[in-house]
């Protein structure tokens, strides 16, 4: 599985920008998906992730309400909207995945994805 993450920028607080997961070598809706991002000079943590073949979905505390995490099975891409955005979001974001059926209380774990994006870079800035 391969994965290539697109989709950031800069742009001001409040405002929103869309990132996007393109997958190749396996179905998305067969993945366990997660989205996880790093700003400077801080760990990895975990944002968003969801099990699409019936699996929950999962929101850090600190993007409940603001992001949502959606896909486009024509595509064979997944979506982490991003709306209201603060300064705070300002990070590399990461799309991540596994063929496992990751559980509810798993989706924060960086060790359990086996494939990772790129990366793309998020400035949220006056």
């Amino acid at each position: 599985v391969q994965l290539q993450a697109s989709g950031g920028g800069l742009v001001q607080p409040g405002a929103s920008l869309r990132l996007s997961c393109a997958a190749s070598g396996r179905s998305f809706s067969s993945l366990t998906v997660g989205w996880f991002r790093q700003a400077p000079g801080k760990e990895r943590e975990f944002v968003a992730g969801k099990r699409w073949n019936g699996g929950s979905t999962r929101y850090a505390d600190s993007v409940r309400g603001r992001f949502t995490i959606s896909k486009d099975n024509a595509k064979n891409t997944g979506y982490l909207q991003m709306d209201s955005l603060k300064p705070e979001d300002t990070a590399v974001y990461y799309c991540a995945a596994t063929t496992r059926g990751l559980i509810w209380s798993d989706y924060d774990k960086r060790t359990r994805y086996d494939y990772w994006g790129q990366g793309t870079l998020v400035t949220v800035s006056s």
